[in-house]
């Protein structure tokens, strides 16, 4: 059994898209929305679809503060259990001074609809995430670290890092990005791969009236046998198609 973040999470930070727009609501809050075609879904390049389409969406509340409520949704498809559906809680707070934002926040990823089965573990979990980002016109620098005390199976302790790099090209605004990260697991048994390094390289494109694309390669080191001789830890290109307000 496997885990997620769609390749966009709102609230977690569109760090490889086009500038986000908002509907402001006054009083100095304003909402921020993102519908998403893909052709799979994955957390940390692991599949949560069994390299199947999905939809998603998601939503922000934000305030001039910096502090923030958002959620995200997703149809999943795990091996060997009944979860259908993805329905993550998100709150936070970003803070942007010359070109650098912090943003530290926690989540809680369910799955609505889930029941566990004898030999099965809960799902669900809960994790705080930092995310740091530098922007020096035309690159942006990201990094995030991301910790929970109980992961996806009940997985136990788990620790996320992740860097990478964004260059806004001079044509089209098109945004091409890389990223490498490494996944630390307490108990691997229970999440099904071993500890892992995944990487990926992809490309943000602007379309017109809030609507963008994107294409990309996602990689990890896992061997088919180490995934339980699942291919939901292969490498695979993505392609998707996103509407934001």
């Amino acid at each position: 059994m496997f885990r997620k973040i769609a390749t966009l999470a709102l609230g977690l930070g569109l760090m490889a898209s086009p500038a986000v727009a908002q509907v402001e609501l006054g009083s100095g809050f304003s909402i921020t929305g993102t519908a998403t075609a893909t052709t799979d879904y994955v957390f940390r390049n692991l599949s949560q679809t069994r390299s199947r389409p999905a939809g998603q969406g998601s939503l922000e509340l934000s305030h001039e503060s910096g502090f923030y409520i958002g959620t995200f949704a997703s149809n999943v498809a795990f091996p060997n259990t009944n979860a259908r559906q993805e329905v993550d809680g998100i709150a936070g707070f970003r803070y942007t001074t010359s070109g650098f934002t912090a943003d530290i926040s926690g989540v809680y990823y369910g799955y609505p609809g889930y029941s566990a089965q004898p030999g099965q573990y809960d799902l669900a979990f809960a994790e705080a995430i930092l995310k740091l980002k530098y922007e020096l016109e035309p690159v942006t620098f990201v990094g995030t670290a991301a910790w929970s005390p109980d992961y996806f199976g009940s997985s136990g302790n788990a620790v996320w890092l992740e860097t990478g790099i964004d260059w806004k090209t001079p044509l089209l605004d098109i945004v091409l990005s890389g990223r490498v990260g490494y996944q630390w697991i307490d108990n691997n048994a229970r999440f099904g791969a071993p500890d892992y390094f995944a990487y990926s390289v992809y490309a943000t494109v602007p379309i017109a009236l809030g609507f963008s694309a994107a294409v990309g390669f996602y990689g990890t080191d896992i061997t088919q046998s180490q995934c339980g001789g699942l291919k939901v830890c292969d490498n695979r290109f993505i392609a998707s198609v996103s509407f934001t307000f």
